[in-house]
């Protein structure tokens, strides 16, 4: 899918979150112990999501309140509260939860959402997201030294 550059480093960290979702998936299916892919879910909140949501609602819900930012904001908070009661729990069901919310989540933004905002915005309000996010947004890799899903 074409995707506007301004906001393209935003569909890059949805391709990890894709993956992320996968990885859980795996370790369920292989039945690796569940600590291990807690841990993974923990770790991947921490360092990827918890900003990319901060990033998605500073700048971008910022130029167009209607019922496609309602929905992100809300599906942002369903996933924060899961990654705490996975935290706090033994639940495994909230593992293979989390995995389908932010899979589903992701295709949404990339589906629905982005395509609404390249839609609905101006070019210069596109250029100015797209400096905001270069400013702020950092580069990130994908290292995780567990790598349980193989």
């Amino acid at each position: 899918m074409k995707r506007n550059q301004n906001i393209i480093l935003l569909s890059r960290d949805h391709h990890f979150g894709l993956l992320c979702s996968w990885k859980i998936r795996q370790g369920l299916k292989k039945e690796i112990e569940t600590g291990r892919i807690k841990k993974y879910i923990l770790h991947f909140w921490q360092n990827h999501l918890e900003e990319h949501f901060r990033e998605e609602e500073q700048i971008l819900c910022a130029y167009l309140e209607d019922e496609y930012t309602e929905r992100i904001r809300s599906e942002h908070a369903q996933i924060k509260v899961l990654a705490s009661q996975i935290e706090h729990s033994e639940d495994t069901r909230l593992l293979s939860d989390f995995a389908d919310l932010l899979e589903q989540h992701i295709r949404f933004e990339e589906r629905n959402w982005f395509p609404h905002l390249e839609e609905k915005l101006n070019h210069a309000v596109l250029d100015r997201i797209g400096k905001e996010l270069d400013h702020i947004h950092p580069e990130k890799k994908e290292v995780y030294a567990d790598e349980f899903w193989k």
